[in-house]
């Protein structure tokens, strides 16, 4: 597996928490910070609202834009709380990636009433700076793994862990 694939499994694996502590229709800020402090108990390097600054043909813009978190300096998860992700959903996520030089965001609507229904994995170039190729997740069968072994391995209190689902 992937570094960045592992990186990018314990992110879902957290937000997959976050959705079922507090559910659909908060703002967005919610969700982001929650993630975050979900992601430093799980070990992981985060900056929250990361400001990032641009530079061209000589012009300093501070602030340019804000990444909702990047995660150990190389994912970024952006955070919506939308009725439905939009291509300009997509394309920011994109752009930031771009502009950063990084490969792998994470783009993540919390307001679903199934959290893995809102969960896009979006690419830049398809390769890391090793030259490996990135996987493209074609489908959601990763996120249905892994809110399996959430399920299993880390209950909510008070519950019980619940068994595997059949397979389909």
């Amino acid at each position: 597996m992937h570094p960045i694939d592992k990186i990018t499994e314990q992110i879902i694996a957290a937000a997959i928490e976050v959705h079922r502590k507090f559910g659909a229709g908060l703002l967005e800020s919610v969700y982001t910070n929650a993630l975050g402090a979900e992601l430093v108990a799980r070990g992981l390097d985060v900056h929250i609202s990361k400001p990032v600054s641009l530079e061209h043909e000589g012009l300093h813009t501070h602030r340019a834009f804000v990444i909702d978190l990047l995660v150990n300096e190389t994912v970024i998860v952006e955070v919506k709380s939308v009725q439905k992700l939009t291509e300009i959903d997509f394309a920011q996520t994109l752009t930031y990636l771009r502009l950063m030089d990084l490969r792998v965001g994470l783009l993540i609507n919390f307001n679903v009433p199934l959290l893995k229904n809102g969960i896009r994995r979006v690419v830049n170039r398809h390769v890391d700076h090793d030259g490996n190729k990135l996987q493209v997740s074609s489908g959601r069968e990763p996120v249905d793994e892994i809110k399996e072994r959430v399920d299993r391995d880390q209950p909510t209190t008070g519950e019980t862990p619940r068994p595997p689902r059949p397979p389909r």
